[in-house]
């Protein structure tokens, strides 16, 4: 006898045992239920011991991947305990590409993301595990291409979102896998060979990268990829890190050459809620260029809290913009008062 099918399961993380039958757990995405971990129910366990099979299988000696099993796509992460035990994490992948005007952003906030794709740049959304960061970039490429046409490519491990093929009249989208760390700068390098209009990187990962991404966004493409973070600055930091290991000092000035926007998003109850930032396109004067270069990135978020707070007050466009304005000129003061961090010199 059949049990009910596991993609009716309402899971965002699925927490199966590999090694031998065992009871699952799962955590909801229904509403308020997201952070409790729950048993799967018994009657799920037939098609559970399917998908464990299922799950060695396409993982092999790998410890990451991907699975499509039975119209269930999932993200698969694998871990062997301290007991000796081994299981898998299984996120679950919407299947069907998102649309950032049905995300739960605000109408204003989506109108400066929708004219982001006439720029170059560099676009960095950040956030922790499960804010929607894969979500938010897949929908804002998506866009671009309905929108403007152009070619994209994706890079990423493993693929999520199925991108690939023709969005609008004038999109065309590829998709590269990377099985291993080294291959993500060999394939954004190739990608470049492709003259491509858009650029997705699923996760910044090594120096090399690091490299090919700022390179990217500084030679009239438009890179999106997203960060694991904490903060804004900690997004800004962790890139500026790794650049810095692959090409040496100085990778602040790329930075602050190449920055087109930078989002921070976190998940609640309500929905994606996002902190955000904008350059201004061939305004090398702009204030979070400036403060990028300056080493004060920590004052980024104190920004952004100052330049949100005063757009919102104002629904009058022209007090949007004069608001704008004062939050700028307020960056300029702090950097043309306070001396600039220097860098961290190194202990070896």
């Amino acid at each position: 006898m059949s049990g009910p099918k596991l993609d009716q399961l309402p899971f965002i993380d699925l927490y199966v045992r590999l090694d031998q039958q065992d009871q699952a757990y799962y955590r909801s995405r229904e509403r308020g239920k997201g952070i409790v971990s729950q048993f799967v129910p018994p009657e799920y366990q037939i098609d559970i011991d399917r998908f464990m099979i299922a799950v060695q299988a396409e993982l092999g000696d790998a410890a990451d991947g991907s699975i499509d099993f039975e119209g269930l796509r999932c993200r698969l992460s694998r871990q062997k305990m301290s007991d000796h035990t081994t299981w898998v994490c299984a996120r679950r992948i919407t299947t069907a590409i998102p649309d950032i005007n049905k995300l739960g952003f605000a109408t204003q906030i989506v109108g400066h993301m929708h004219d982001l794709g006439r720029r170059d740049g560099l676009i960095l959304i950040s956030g922790a595990t499960g804010s929607g960061k894969t979500t938010t970039a897949v929908g804002m490429v998506a866009d671009f291409l309905r929108t403007y046409g152009g070619t994209a490519i994706t890079i990423e491990d493993p693929v999520e979102y199925m991108l690939k093929g023709r969005h609008g009249e004038g999109g065309q989208c590829f998709q590269v896998e990377v099985k291993n760390e080294e291959d993500w700068a060999v394939s954004l390098k190739r990608a470049l060979r492709w003259a491509p209009r858009y650029i997705y990187v699923g996760e910044i990962r090594t120096p090399k990268a690091a490299e090919q991404v700022l390179r990217a966004a500084t030679t009239g493409h438009l890179v999106i990829t997203t960060v694991h973070a904490g903060a804004p600055e900690e997004a800004l930091m962790g890139l500026l890190f790794l650049a810095e290991q692959a090409m040496g000092p100085g990778v602040q000035n790329i930075l602050a050459a190449g920055l087109t926007a930078l989002i921070y998003q976190t998940m609640r109850e309500t929905g994606p809620f996002i902190r955000y930032l904008f350059t201004e396109a061939d305004s090398p004067g702009d204030p979070i260029r400036a403060l990028i270069r300056e080493n004060k990135i920590g004052m980024i978020s104190t920004y952004i809290d100052r330049t949100a707070s005063r757009m919102n007050s104002a629904d009058d466009p022209v007090v949007a913009s004069k608001n704008m304005q004062s939050a700028q000129a307020w960056a300029m003061a702090q950097i043309q008062k306070s001396p600039a961090t220097p860098p961290e010199k190194s202990t070896k």
